[in-house]
């Protein structure tokens, strides 16, 4: 597997670090880019993300993780709606025009804030991909299931595939489920049993997260597999 370090200018918005990466020997009938997003809480480092990517890269793909600008200063605070729009359409631009590894198809991929921001930019118009894979979507802050962020998801006709753990304080495994049933297009639904938002078992498991991480990588894979 190749992994390139490289830097996507965000127009007026600075740049932010990205890890290119694609098998040592080049597949040119598997011309998939998998464009993948970090939460809130985290960055392109975080151990899930890296685990994605590179698994997904070994596998033949090509994949790529970035920053978005808040965390590329340091800041804890999200940057506005706008921003990260224009940073993930800057991330999906830098994959198709990648002459190292060519792609026709892609991929969006998000943990959590990540993948919400991509399903409202597919549900409006402002992203055009193949599929969306969710690594944990907040489908409401804690506790406020009454208010769920999921009027978007009934406008997406792509195949989507969502992870959820169900010990979720962002995504109520009733409510999910209630959602998943009214989408119109095609869905996938990989539950984490004992898994919090970012997929982390009870104390009382003694199963590493790193392996946990890994079983999502590979139902990931096997689920491209299927469907592209």
């Amino acid at each position: 597997m190749l992994n390139e370090p490289i830097s996507i200018k965000i127009r007026g918005r600075g740049n932010v670090s990205a890890v290119l990466a694609g098998p040592d020997s080049f597949d040119d009938s598997k011309k998939i880019g998998v464009v993948i997003a970090h939460g809130a809480a985290n960055d392109m480092n975080n151990s899930l993300i890296v685990a994605v990517a590179e698994d997904l890269a070994t596998a033949g793909y090509t994949t790529l993780r970035f920053n978005f600008p808040y965390k590329e200063k340091g800041k804890k605070s999200p940057d506005t709606e706008s921003t990260l729009i224009h940073t993930w359409q800057s991330a999906v631009s830098c994959v198709m025009e990648n002459k190292q590894f060519p792609v026709d198809r892609l991929v969006a991929v998000g943990k959590s804030m990540g993948g919400r921001i991509a399903s409202q930019m597919v549900a409006t118009n402002q992203m055009d991909v193949d599929a969306l894979i969710f690594l944990g979507y907040p489908l409401h802050a804690p506790g406020r299931t009454d208010q769920l962020r999921d009027s978007h998801l009934y406008e997406i006709k792509k195949r989507m595939l969502f992870f959820a753990g169900t010990r979720d304080p962002l995504c109520n495994m009733e409510k999910l489920k209630e959602v998943l049933h009214r989408l119109p297009g095609p869905y996938d639904l990989e539950i984490v049993n004992g898994g919090d938002h970012s997929f982390k078992l009870p104390k009382s498991s003694s199963e590493p997260i790193e392996l946990v991480y890994r079983q999502i990588a590979k139902q990931c894979l096997q689920w491209l597999e299927q469907v592209m």
